[in-house]
């Protein structure tokens, strides 16, 4: 069952400028693992960690230190959670978290579907 469904929508020359003009940001939004991808790369990840409040349904108990985004051995994208991020949303009853991200012309996009058992 669908609990919930969010999608976001990313300037990349935008995004870019934030994150050169206040380097503090990039820290801030990234993990560790993320912080070395390229500026659209980064753009669709911060669209994804936004998409991913929304579908949730509340920003309130999830860090964007706590949210990673993956790739599987096939390149499908996906959420790795930890700490009180992981918590939250399992406390919402969500069991499966379904990614997709995009980018072209400038722009990056990314769609999250929340899956309840």
């Amino acid at each position: 069952m669908i609990l919930g469904i969010g999608v976001d929508l990313v300037d990349v020359a935008r995004f870019e400028t934030a994150i050169e003009n206040t380097p503090k940001l990039k820290d801030r939004l990234f993990t560790d693992g993320e912080k070395s991808l390229n500026g659209y790369s980064l753009a669709a990840r911060f669209a994804a960690k936004e998409a991913l409040m929304k579908a949730v349904g509340k920003a309130q108990g999830l860090s964007f230190q706590e949210v990673e985004i993956t790739k599987d051995e096939f390149g499908k994208p996906g959420f790795e959670l930890s700490g009180q991020s992981k918590t939250t949303v399992s406390e919402k009853g969500i069991a499966n978290l379904h990614l997709s991200l995009s980018h072209d012309g400038g722009m990056a996009v990314a769609y999250v579907i929340a899956e309840g058992s």
